[in-house]
């Protein structure tokens, strides 16, 4: 054993015959390694600043969080070798991070000195520029304008509830809602790419693009550009009645040129109702060879049916495509309601013979007595034409809307005034997702527990949409000890089936 030549405290021999004690005293090997550091946090979308201008996600006491601090001080810590790091437990709220370093450095005549130090970070609140942008709501490089110029917005109800679904909302810095379609507003030029890849995907439209030099750097050549993308869905919505061109109906299987759109998804879907025969036109298709509607929603009238007869079997014609199984083919006559003190009735061959008997209400469109201003339809011949196109099963609307027991979230967005136009497309909406299982299934429906189930006897034939395809809106608020965290939870929403009671 050997004296410390300090203290004379006996010692195993060392290079520096000095205690523990006194060489600590004498040397410092943290000197110069800063004992407090500070971090940048942005509380909107919980990211801290890797400087020096990436921000990333990391959560409390991770190895990313870890390494971000260690590299505020890496430069100090080249004189020194690292054998440990990791955080002492700190009040969440603190805004403090504490660090237990663990260091070596070799000292006076090759003696090898370790050292245990804490480091305390700072944890300052700063805005990120993303969050900047979202919060100014009118600074945006790309914008996404989706059109069409029909006077229904169906599709754009169908279309919002896929995006809900898809979740092509959440990097929008603001969605404008105007007359005849919506603006997405977008921070950079990927995110409203890929938003006009997914309306292309999902709804039959054409796109185009345009920018704008904003600024220029001569220094470092960059240049900022603001986007602009223009969709153009196709003027077309379910329930339309269309006039085929007659190389369009010739193409198609020789169908006729009248028909009927029963869906609009990513492609428009026709059915000829003299024949049952379906077909699919992309939007491709329709840009090459156009059509339009010809008639506005609001030209339906209620007829009522005074005799049908279901045709079980009707000869194909040469070159005929496929029909539908889901619908039936028959022959009725039919009555308008606003003439029942007359003895007018009309013919027509329709494909909703699987819902229809005689007594019942039907909306239709009446060709007979209206002047088509369309270059197709100008052109046939009237004895093709029919008289009256049926369209769906009139219900009691007041009656569904009261037991709808389902409701849909809907982007928020800045509204211009709503009118009573407006409620009425969306109930109609509504009405075709309880009507058609095949759109159904690409929407987000959630049960409403303010409205009871009601039993199956008080059932008038209306279509209704069953528990098993809703999903429960799970609405938190409070914690699960019922205390005083309950302020700071959000809503959330549960995808998960429903159970049926």
């Amino acid at each position: 054993m050997d004296l410390c030549c300090q203290c004379g405290v006996p010692i195993p021999p060392n290079p520096a015959n000095m205690c523990v004690g006194c060489l600590r005293a004498q040397v410092d090997i943290t000197e110069g390694i800063p004992k407090q550091g500070t971090v940048h946090f942005c509380k909107q979308c919980e990211r801290y600043l890797q400087p020096p201008g990436t921000w990333i996600q990391c959560a409390l006491e991770s190895r990313e969080l870890l390494a971000l601090c260690l590299k505020k001080i890496k430069a100090s810590l080249s004189k020194v070798r690292l054998i440990d790091a990791g955080f002492i437990w700190t009040e969440p709220h603190s805004k403090r991070l504490k660090l237990k370093l663990t260091v070596q450095k070799e000292v006076i005549n090759g003696a090898v000195l370790q050292q245990v130090f804490v480091v305390e970070y700072i944890v300052q609140s700063q805005m990120c520029e993303d969050c900047h942008r979202i919060e100014a709501k009118d600074f945006w490089k790309a914008v996404v304008q989706v059109r069409q110029k029909t006077m229904h917005k169906k599709t754009f109800y169908y279309l919002e509830q896929l995006i809900l679904k898809h979740r092509l909302h959440q990097n929008t810095l603001r969605i404008k809602e105007i007359h005849d379609g919506l603006d997405f507003y977008y921070s950079s030029k990927q995110h409203a790419q890929k938003m006009v890849d997914f309306l292309q995907c999902t709804v039959p439209s054409r796109s185009k693009s345009s920018q704008r030099l904003i600024s220029h750097d001569i220094h470092s050549n960059v240049y900022n550009y603001k986007s602009t993308f223009s969709v153009e869905i196709v003027p077309i919505c379910k329930d339309n009645v269309v006039c085929l061109s007659p190389k369009l109906a010739q193409s198609l299987g020789n169908m006729s040129q009248i028909c009927v759109c029963i869906r609009v998804t990513s492609t428009i879907h026709l059915i000829d109702p003299r024949t049952l025969q379906i077909a699919e036109i992309d939007g491709n298709t329709y840009w090459r060879h156009p059509f339009n509607s010809l008639f506005h929603p609001k030209q339906l009238e209620e007829f009522i049916i005074m005799d049908i007869n279901r045709v079980h079997e009707k000869k194909k014609g040469a070159g005929a495509g496929a029909r539908s199984n889901k619908h039936t083919l028959a022959e009725a006559w039919v009555r308008k309601t606003s003439e029942l003190d007359t003895d007018h009735q009309y013919f027509c061959c329709t494909h909703l013979g699987h819902i229809l008997n005689p007594g019942d209400l039907v909306l239709g469109f009446d060709l007979a007595n209206c002047n088509l201003n369309d270059e197709f339809a100008n052109k046939m011949n009237p004895q093709h034409i029919p008289d009256v196109v049926l369209i769906k099963k009139s219900y009691d609307r007041s009656k569904r809307q009261r037991r709808r027991n389902w409701k849909l979230k809907e982007l928020e967005r800045d509204r211009e005034a709503t009118d009573t136009d407006d409620e009425r497309q969306y109930q109609d909406f509504l009405e075709d997702l309880e009507e058609d299982e095949t759109i159904r299934k690409n929407v987000n429906i959630y049960r409403n527990a303010d409205i009871p189930v009601e039993s199956d006897t008080d059932d008038d034939g209306a279509p209704r949409i069953s528990l098993a395809e809703m999903l429960e809106d799970l609405h938190i608020s409070q914690d699960a000890t019922g205390g005083e965290g309950a302020e700071m939870l959000t809503e959330h929403s549960l995808a998960s089936p429903a159970s049926k009671p």
